[in-house]
């Protein structure tokens, strides 16, 4: 049975397809609407995001500003810790950094060797952390080693919150054993976040840690009065989601095991994929099972039944890619109708 709690932190996801100017106003309207953070997701090959993050850094003064994430295959370790160390500056020491392996199929582009991903990212955590502590950092490792390496300034803050983006198995409970916290991405049920939960918790206390660790959680959301245009509308963004995971999962194990943990049958899935293939409309294929599953969207009221649904889980942020043709109303409305003041 779920946890008693209360709604989670709600933050918002900016993405590397949006110009700057556009991620610092949407930032704005986040600020005044009273939510959390602001995410930046860094895609290979798209927009870097330190542009849009520094922009939105300067453009408000109470939300977070956070990395959600960067990949240590195109960031080397010490550039992380150089630029999150500015960035916190910048900030105020509103920065949080986001560290993930990327994705399996775009690091092969690359050259890198996807066997090696968990011990890049225990290297990677030892490396900026050490650095950010203002240590002079020495590290043989099994991706990434440095000899010593030390930021020639002082960071505003030692304490920079460093997360983990993971989904398999081993990469969870590295997590719950070396990061702050915990990034959970798009496409992953509630049925999922139970499971990785008990994941997380077992590293934790294999490295004999202590407290509750953040658990933010990505989701795609449309907030609207008229609940049934938001759910609907919101189908072909699932449909698209639904279909790159569903390929990616064909050889990544964990990404078919986080769609299958929604209860949805595999047969029905590759029924709605194998339709919206052949040109039937998402909005007509894709059952409201799946965006039960897949996204918040809805009314503001249903969206918090939903956001519960994680809550209950462990999630203690949810952070919101918002889609559709009015994001800036959608937030506001959201904001207004759940009293994030």
């Amino acid at each position: 049975m779920g946890r008693m709690v209360g709604l989670p932190k709600i933050g918002i996801r900016l993405h590397s397809g949006l110009e700057p100017q556009q991620c610092v106003d949407l930032a704005k309207v986040a600020e005044i609407s009273h939510f959390a953070s602001v995410w930046f997701a860094e895609n290979p090959f798209e927009r870097g995001i330190m542009p849009s993050a520094s922009a939105c850094a300067l453009a408000t003064s109470r939300i977070r500003i956070c990395i959600g994430v960067w990949n240590p295959f195109n960031r080397h370790p010490t550039l992380m810790a150089m630029e999150i160390g500015a960035l916190d500056s910048l900030s105020k020491g509103r920065a949080v950094l986001g560290i993930g392996s990327g994705r399996a199929p775009i690091n092969q582009q690359m050259g890198w060797d996807n066997r090696r991903l968990l011990g890049a990212m225990r290297d990677t955590f030892h490396i900026v952390r050490g650095m950010l502590h203002g240590e002079q950092v020495t590290h043989e490792g099994a991706v990434f080693s440095v000899t010593d390496v030390k930021l020639g300034y002082k960071p505003l803050r030692r304490d920079v919150p460093l997360i983990m983006a993971a989904r398999g198995d081993k990469a969870l409970e590295l997590a719950g054993e070396v990061a702050d916290g915990v990034i959970l991405a798009n496409m992953c049920p509630p049925g999922f976040t139970h499971y990785a939960m008990n994941l997380i918790q077992q590293g934790h206390r294999k490295a004999n840690r202590s407290g509750v660790l953040p658990v933010v959680q990505y989701v795609s959301c449309i907030a609207r009065p008229d609940g049934a245009a938001a759910r609907k509308a919101i189908k072909p963004a699932i449909a698209a989601g639904l279909r790159n995971y569903w390929e990616l999962g064909q050889t990544i194990p964990s990404a078919k095991r986080a769609i299958l943990e929604s209860g949805i049958a595999e047969s029905e899935i590759q029924r709605v994929l194998d339709r919206v293939a052949q040109g039937e409309p998402a909005e007509q294929i894709v059952g409201e099972q799946f965006v039960d599953a897949f996204a918040i969207a809805g009314t503001a009221a249903e969206c918090r039944d939903m956001m519960m649904a994680y809550a209950r889980e462990g999630v203690t942020e949810l952070v919101l890619t918002m889609l559709g043709t009015q994001p800036v109303e959608d937030m506001q409305y959201l904001s207004n109708t759940l009293e994030l003041a």
